[in-house]
């Protein structure tokens, strides 16, 4: 499947995620924090993952190259979260969005990966701004949010969707 290059950090690799991954994508979605914070994908096994890499994150790669990334550790191959540049419905802009599983929470490697994937976006794939949803209670990702230099907007709503989200932005810099 071609669907973008890896990108790299000191610490991480950012790997477009592929089929490969299903069974850790698998365990992502399904983490407490995701389920949470972002909500039930209704993804229950392998297979339902594959589905979803297929059917979800394939699509986007090949229509704006660029997508979900699964986030690696370098030093000894974890798959760790993921991070990416979302194309969704009801959002005016692409949205910055990640999720780490709870062993590799608070250790910088969100923040890692969402600047390296800003500074693309900005630099590399044309977008002259990034917004970020998240939900009130999610302070930690409103303060990873806010580190990049998104700066809280409003409230938005999305389609098919009755929960009251935070809605972030940051400007391409002139």
């Amino acid at each position: 499947m071609s669907v973008g290059n890896t990108l790299e950090t000191d610490r991480l690799l950012l790997k477009p995620s592929v089929p490969e991954d299903a069974g850790f994508i698998c365990k992502l979605l399904n983490s407490p924090k995701w389920l949470q914070n972002i909500g039930d994908r209704g993804v229950r096994t392998e297979e339902d993952a594959l589905l979803y890499i297929q059917d979800r994150i394939r699509p986007q790669f090949e229509r704006l190259g660029y997508g979900n990334f699964t986030v690696i550790r370098k030093s000894d191959g974890a798959k760790m979260g993921t991070c990416g540049l979302y194309d969704r419905d009801g959002l005016d802009g692409i949205d910055i969005g990640f999720a780490f599983l709870p062993a590799f929470e608070g250790k910088g490697y969100a923040l890692e990966a969402s600047r390296l994937l800003k500074e693309k976006a900005f630099d590399e794939w044309g977008l002259d701004k990034i917004l970020a949803i998240t939900t009130q209670e999610n302070v930690p990702s409103q303060k990873l949010l806010e580190k990049l230099g998104l700066r809280f907007q409003g409230h938005i709503r999305l389609p098919q969707d009755d929960t009251d989200l935070l809605l972030y932005q940051v400007l391409k810099p002139k």
